[in-house]
């Protein structure tokens, strides 16, 4: 093919009839040609994308242009800030030479823009917190924080599931620290009996483990008030979509946490938001920075958790893009569902990344290109590209220089301070809360308005902790005195049994997700709206999330209905 016939197919290939996101211009004999833009359509982008490439190859700048192009068209975007580099969205771009000679090239109206950015963070730092109840987190997600195997998970969800029954709100760390400790309590012998499953050397190790997330500081991330995911889907008053960017240059050393939080608002966003089917333009815009941290090391259960969420999520109109160095980080089942690629150019040094180079041409349509060659001499800020077009077939594959971000191309905390002072939501979230809940009740703590409750047991349905010197009272967790080192083989034989429970609860529930997905793929087939008591039912079933009694589903159900 000529190149002449090459640009020609390139241009009728990307010519649309709806709004498009301008992601740049085609690029033959190594020059770009002005006349032949590459965008993707805006009602494509809730088929899911793949941003890749090497580190240093502009994906950060192609992310940052892709938000401002959906702001622009009134389309809300999240996006994780993972070294502070996107806080230049909230303000206006620093013209230059370099700058002004590559714009000009690409044919590209250049102006400074600042667009409406709110800043978050997890638990606290520079931004507006975003906290999760216990509750509403799960324990799925919350094992993957933990570090915990199969049978630990399930002895989590007992924990829970206990919690739920006998009416003890989850809302933070010390929550759920008191349900154990008062599991593993002489106090709560019964009701850990009760529970089957859940052995006190289990129960023990899970309190373990929940002391050393508090020993790391991780109590600031759970808690109260809990961030309402309607508040990411919000437009400024010129009717530019609001950027949300979570600032997580504090957390960076702790990537589980941070990407199973990611997957918790995409969880709670999948509960909460009505089936909308096809639509115009996307409600919202997820963008997943360096996802191969939300990979690394996940659990079969957690990875087809997130395989079941992207999946579903785009008939609830919203987009999801992974960031990441090569498509190889992202699972087949999860790449397979994303339909817009911009892959950057990617480096051959070792036989590793040959074999990643060769996979990654193989998941390109046939072009005219010889791939492996322009991957890996491609330069800054240029990728190749094909996306899903208004007909839902793949677009021409298009080696394509990328336009410039309008905003600043660089830090900006004096933006970051500045928009988080002016937030309407740093009021309704800025102050941590401690509501009434398990870890009063089960320390007999008074009620607000009321006399000292005797914990759970008392209206509650289990057991009260006594107060007696040298009684179970004071929570103690299990190995802490003689009495617990002597039940040792007895637990042992209890660890054992609970393995066996474990494994026939796995049966069980594999079983159970058959049939789940047989219940989705129905809903999905009919278009059926399970926005709200099927929606929550979904969501529980893949991620074990819920905002349980604290409910929510009025206030979403009112801004999305």
């Amino acid at each position: 093919m000529s190149t002449n016939d090459q640009l020609s197919a390139i241009a009728a290939g990307y010519t649309f009839s709806g709004p498009t996101v301008d992601l740049g211009v085609a690029m033959a004999d190594g020059a770009p040609h002005p006349d032949v833009k590459v965008g993707l359509p805006l009602s494509m982008m809730n088929r899911h994308g793949l941003v890749a490439g090497a580190t240093g190859t502009g994906k950060t700048k192609t992310l940052q242009s892709m938000a401002e192009q959906l702001s622009k068209n009134g389309v809300p975007v999240f996006l994780a800030d993972m070294k502070g580099d996107l806080s230049g969205l909230a303000a206006p771009g620093a013209p230059s030479e370099k700058l002004t000679e590559r714009t000009a090239a690409l044919g590209q109206q250049w102006t400074p823009t600042a667009f409406p950015t709110e800043f978050y963070a997890l638990g606290s730092g520079s931004g507006i917190p975003i906290r999760a109840t216990i509750s509403s987190f799960g324990p799925i997600l919350l094992s993957r924080i933990m570090g915990l195997n199969t049978t630990q998970e399930s002895s989590l969800q007992l924990v829970f599931h206990y919690a739920d029954q006998n009416g003890l709100e989850l809302y933070n760390l010390a929550d759920l620290r008191a349900v154990i400790q008062f599991l593993t309590s002489a106090e709560g012998k019964q009701a850990l009996a009760d529970l089957g499953g859940l052995s006190k050397a289990t129960a023990g190790v899970l309190l373990r483990e929940l002391v050393g997330l508090e020993a790391a500081g991780m109590e600031k991330f759970f808690g109260e008030p809990e961030f309402d995911t309607a508040d990411l889907i919000r437009t400024a008053p010129d009717g530019r979509g609001i950027i949300s960017a979570l600032e997580l240059t504090d957390v960076q050393s702790q990537p589980e946490l941070f990407s199973t939080f990611l997957m918790w608002l995409l969880a709670d966003l999948f509960e909460h938001l009505p089936e909308v089917g096809d639509v115009d333009k996307p409600k919202l815009v997820f963008f997943l920075d360096e996802a191969h941290l939300l990979f690394n090391g996940a659990s079969k259960a957690f990875l087809n958790s997130i395989t079941q969420t992207v999946r579903l999520i785009r008939s609830k109109g919203v987009g999801i893009f992974f960031i990441t160095q090569t498509p190889k980080d992202v699972p087949a089942e999860v790449l397979g569902q994303l339909a817009n690629r911009v892959q950057h150019a990617l480096r051959a040094f070792t036989p590793d990344d040959q074999k990643a180079l060769t996979a990654t041409v193989k998941t390109f349509p046939k072009s005219g290109y010889d791939l492996e060659a322009v991957l890996t001499s491609a330069g800054i800020g240029e990728a190749v590209v094909t996306v899903m077009t208004e007909t839902g077939a793949p677009s021409p594959v298009a080696w394509t220089r990328m336009y410039a971000p309008q905003s600043l191309m660089g830090p900006a905390p004096e933006a970051i301070t500045a928009a988080v002072s002016a937030s309407p939501l740093t009021a309704k979230y800025g102050t941590l809360v401690d509501s009434y809940s398990a870890f009063e009740k089960l320390s007999g703590a008074a009620a607000p308005g009321g006399a000292a409750q005797g914990g759970a047991a008392q209206g509650e349905g289990a057991p009260a902790p006594s107060s007696g010197a040298g009684d179970t009272g004071d929570f103690r967790p299990y190995g802490s005195d003689s009495a617990d080192k002597e039940q040792a083989k007895a637990d042992d034989a209890a660890r054992k049994e609970a393995e066996r429970i474990a494994k026939e609860e796995a049966a069980r529930a594999k079983a159970d997700e058959r049939e789940r997905q047989k219940r989705n793929d129905a809903i999905m087939r009919v278009g059926t709206n399970v926005a709200s008591t099927l929606g929550r039912e979904v969501v529980r079933s893949i991620f074990g999330t819920s905002r349980g009694r604290k409910g929510g589903g009025g206030l979403l159900g009112g801004l999305f209905g």
